[in-house]
């Protein structure tokens, strides 16, 4: 019997079957750009579950945004064990009792999929991450690494990026990070008119399907 399926959002493949991804939302909630990101994954053959953090929460501004984040981070434990629970719950779906699904995160969602690779290294195979970091020890972690990072980013600025990668590699994890010219915090994001470069973020898109279909088991 499969467990309970967590709060958020669970898209499937046309054939009902596909290697997981479990996708954790920026610091805006699971919006319809998150939405949309899962139903692109089902379309190429994924199943994907984005559990809700915020559980109904939505920020359309960056103040209401940085508050909500805030909130989740002083429940950070209760954040963890909901990403836990849903990572499980893909494992069972999958059939894959033992551990091996594919994480995506994006911003603060990143920084929470890079913490569960680490804390629950049996759980995870694969990460990617759209600009966001702030884990520093991967010493525990099995997992390969795939990570988008804009060029002019006051969120993730160089330094922290090439901090990120040092530490994967220092690890002896397999990492790959892209960096992409002419970009800023959110540029995979439609809906942030302003950030969103459609050119970069068709690329990344391209690049995390490679990455997500390697090697599959």
């Amino acid at each position: 019997m499969l467990p309970t399926q967590p709060e958020g959002y669970f898209t499937l493949p046309a054939s009902g079957t596909g290697q997981p991804v479990l996708v954790l939302h920026a610091w805006w909630g699971l919006n319809d750009t998150l939405k949309a990101f899962c139903w692109r994954l089902a379309e190429a053959g994924f199943v994907a579950l984005a559990p809700d953090l915020y559980h109904g929460k939505i920020a359309d501004t960056i103040p209401a945004a940085e508050a909500l984040g805030r909130l989740l981070d002083a429940n950070y434990q209760q954040a963890r064990a909901e990403i836990v629970q849903a990572a499980q719950f893909l494992n069972a779906h999958a059939g894959r009792p033992g551990g091996g699904i594919s994480v995506v995160g994006f911003s603060l969602g990143a920084f929470y999929a890079l913490d569960l690779s680490t804390e629950r290294p049996e759980l995870i195979r694969k990460v990617v991450v759209y600009y966001g970091s702030g884990v520093e020890d991967f010493g525990n972690s099995g997992a390969a690494y795939l990570g988008h990072f804009a060029e002019q980013d006051d969120y993730e600025p160089p330094a922290q990026v090439d901090h990120l990668d040092q530490s994967i590699r220092a690890a002896g994890r397999p990492v790959t990070i892209y960096r992409y010219p002419g970009t800023g915090h959110w540029f995979c994001e439609p809906d942030r008119l302003q950030a969103y470069h459609p050119a970069a973020a068709a690329l990344a898109w391209e690049r995390t399907l490679a990455f997500l279909q390697d090697n599959p088991t």
